[in-house]
């Protein structure tokens, strides 16, 4: 891997700026943006009024906790253009997010909202390493998904040459890497994995591309996966973080010098941690919910909006801003099985520790009886597949099920499968939870 570490003249003096600056700036901006919902936005203006609270009673960053929150449930009602600040004439670009359940969420920009997620992407890939000039191969989907384009716009701000692949067609993906030689590929992890895979399958050594950074997001990844990435891949892997409700990529990012948790660009966005079941805000380091409110969004501003992701906000490192720990799962969609919490991610770490098994996986939820259980389907790698012998297959999944017994408390079947067994997805992300309890 080669490592390019920016140098401390690349950076934007708010990168460098002092803590006191920063938060002198969050609190002008942090006014403006509740004055901003609460003139031109009903549903703010009811939900302050409701609470008996005015964008003038926000005299310090800790008087945000007085303030209402917002959630999907916010935007769903709102649906489809309701919590837009600005006239429709003024927002030039629309995305959503198809969403599991109901309506989609909508989320609208102004020329400037544009103009600063690009500057936010740009800097993300700036702090990954990227340079003007450097070819980006851009395999998140376009449309109405954030990823693409917020990438694509990200990547040509800093002067890059982006290439906008999208998701699917990994044979052409493979191709278009041997063939154009991009730098630096921008995707989810799961179809990081993919790739990998289609590379191998052609005979080709990933490591020899001429990849060098690998910017991932748009699900939960944990180290592991990035060991796992950067040892096969030969690439430094980031991680970048966003969300199409708060803008889309680009919300944080880390810095590849530290690879050491996604720093939040604190300028734009303003970070709290909660707990998920009282809504109290939590001190930093603490474990809880992770809510931003938007300090600079004109279309949409959003106000203390529950992401549902369960992190920690961390101390500056690289950086002035404050980062965010591994996304450990989602307060939405944790599992409760038999009493016990279950998060994906923590299966994930087990899986991984297992040099015979390959990181793909699925959580099959199904009922006995009146009790939930929980199946684990996961893959051998391809030279375990051809080595192994069936009594040694099932050795390693009761060895499997030992270790979530004893780290996460839950008892489970494993099943092990040949390699290529499970299904993958072509644009991404990777369907992890198959809910096949009874309705109702």
């Amino acid at each position: 891997m080669v490592q390019r570490i920016p140098a401390s003249a690349d950076l934007e003096p708010i990168e460098r700026a002092s803590r006191d600056e920063l938060q002198a700036l969050q609190l002008q901006r942090l006014k403006q943006s509740l004055r901003h919902a609460y003139d031109n936005v009903a549903h703010y203006r009811a939900a302050f009024d409701a609470k008996g609270v005015h964008p003038e009673d926000l005299k310090t960053l800790a008087d945000l906790s007085k303030f209402p929150f917002s959630d999907k449930k916010t935007l769903r009602d709102n649906y489809p253009f309701g919590l837009f600040a600005v006239p429709r004439e003024k927002v030039v670009r629309i995305h959503a997010s198809s969403g599991t359940t109901g309506k989609a969420t909508v989320v609208g920009y102004t020329q400037n909202d544009i103009d600063m997620w690009a500057d936010m992407v740009a800097r993300s890939i700036r702090a990954a390493g990227g340079r003007a000039g450097d070819m980006v191969h851009v395999s998140y989907g376009y449309g109405l998904f954030t990823g693409g384009l917020g990438a694509h716009y990200g990547a040509e701000r800093l002067g890059c040459t982006v290439v906008p692949m999208s998701g699917g067609q990994t044979e052409k993906q493979v191709q278009l890497i041997q063939d154009f030689k991009p730098a630096i590929i921008m995707v989810t992890p799961s179809y990081m994995l993919n790739i990998i895979e289609e590379f191998q399958r052609q005979g080709l050594d990933p490591a020899a591309s001429s990849l060098q950074v690998g910017i991932f997001g748009a699900e939960p990844w944990t180290d592991a996966m990035r060991r796992e990435i950067e040892v096969r891949a030969g690439i430094d892997a980031v991680d970048i973080y966003g969300l199409s409700e708060v803008i889309g990529p680009g919300v944080a990012s880390e810095c590849i010098e530290s690879k050491d948790g996604p720093v939040i660009w604190e300028d734009h966005f303003y970070p709290e941690i909660i707990d998920p079941e009282t809504g109290e805000v939590l001190p930093d380091g603490s474990e809880g919910e992770l809510v931003f409110t938007s300090l600079t969004k004109e279309a949409m501003p959003v106000i203390r909006y529950r992401t549902r992701d369960l992190t920690r906000l961390l101390p500056p490192t690289s950086r002035t801003m404050r980062r965010m720990g591994k996304i450990t799962g989602r307060s939405d969609d944790m599992l409760i099985i038999r009493g016990v919490n279950v998060f994906p991610t923590q299966i994930e770490e087990l899986i991984l520790k297992m040099p015979k098994l390959a990181p793909q996986y699925q959580l099959v939820v199904t009922r006995d009886g009146h009790l939930d259980k929980l199946d684990v389907v996961a893959e051998l790698r391809p030279e375990a597949t051809v080595s192994l012998t069936v009594g040694e297959v099932e050795s390693l999944a009761r060895e499997l099920e030992h270790h979530i017994k004893t780290h996460v408390g839950v008892t489970t079947r494993v099943r092990l499968l040949a390699a290529d067994s499970i299904e993958r997805t072509a644009t991404g992300k990777a369907r992890r939870v198959l809910d096949q309890r009874p309705r109702g």
